[in-house]
């Protein structure tokens, strides 16, 4: 892990050497083609324009970088919601490692996410993995088998149901399920290795969730912090043939609290004012509402740096 981020190491370290280079930061992602790396690769390109020279350091995953970031190694990272909570109080696959130093500088805009199988195959919903070879395991990416579990119980299985096909992360689920070992696999929509499975093999369906009180509840067991999101065949949309119900929840960028407050300032500020800037780089920016980057995190609380900007521009909630 350390030697892994070495560079980022660096950046943070010589980010404040001295004011020529006082504006550099890092911001930790996930690997090319997930939704975090797209998120990240979007925010550090509108920062850049912007007079604040960001640069991203990929990991394999958030339960990697998430506690990086915590303790100071870089200063900013994307990821979603429930795994900084997670992260901060010590809980679930980060038990017995709180990292109390976790501040949120803003939401983004939701990640909607799918099982997807082939356009061509005859499984129309979740209930009809059952008994098929299905991705599972993710060793490298803790998140994922709540989300799996959440998607399941809404057709009243369990991974159980399945036969288990062992990857390490979501990306590694894309692959196998391209290679053919897996019937499906779990992804973001918009990610772009939705969109390179998609043309590896002629099509891809996304499975629907019935929008009802009793599956969100269901859901919600497994990911408190779940909702369900409608959304509509289109070029962005791979999979959806239908105006459908997908699984969704929130997403953050996040710092760690002696990030200086003008730094973290700064970076709110961009991400507030950037939103067509981010979606020409990453289209699905075209959902982020930037009046909405306040809202309920729950356990984590906001950088004093972003609520300085919040205030300013009245859009702050105690």
């Amino acid at each position: 892990m350390k030697a892994f981020f070495v560079p980022a190491v660096f950046a943070a370290a010589v980010a404040f050497a001295g004011p020529a280079l006082a504006q550099t930061v890092g911001i930790a992602t996930s690997n090319p083609g997930s939704i975090f790396h797209n998120i990240g690769t979007a925010v550090a390109s509108a920062a850049s324009r912007a007079g604040l020279n960001a640069t991203i350091q990929p990991a394999t995953s958030p339960n990697q970088y998430i506690p990086f970031v915590a303790r100071g190694g870089i200063e900013f990272g994307a990821a979603n919601l429930q795994e900084v909570n997670y992260a901060l109080e010590g809980k679930e696959w980060f038990e017995g490692s709180v990292n109390p130093d976790l501040r949120i500088v803003g939401l983004v805009m939701p990640l909607v996410e799918a099982i997807f199988v082939r356009a061509d195959s005859d499984i129309k919903s979740i209930a009809d993995l059952r008994g098929k070879p299905m991705v599972d395991g993710y060793t490298a990416q803790n998140t994922i088998l709540p989300q799996l579990d959440a998607m399941y119980a809404t057709a009243g299985m369990t991974r159980s149901d399945m036969q288990p096909v062992q990857v390490p992360s979501v990306v590694g689920g894309a692959d196998a399920f391209i290679a053919g070992d897996s019937v499906g696999f779990i992804f973001a929509h918009g990610a772009g290795k939705v969109r390179e499975a998609d043309a590896a093999v002629g099509g891809l369906r996304a499975l629907p969730i019935e929008n009802t009180p009793e599956n969100l509840e269901k859901a919600r067991q497994f990911w408190p912090v779940a909702f369900f999101a409608d959304m509509e065949p289109g070029p962005n949309a791979p999979g959806v043939e239908e105006k459908s119900t997908f699984f969704a929840y929130p997403q953050v960028i996040f710092t760690n609290a002696n990030v200086p407050d003008d730094v973290v300032y700064q970076m709110t500020k961009v991400i507030h004012e950037s939103k067509e800037a981010m979606a020409g780089t990453f289209a699905p920016f075209r959902a982020f509402n930037p009046d909405e980057m306040v809202g309920e995190t729950g356990t984590s609380e906001y950088h004093p740096g972003a609520i300085r900007y919040y205030k300013e521009i009245g859009i702050w909630k105690e």
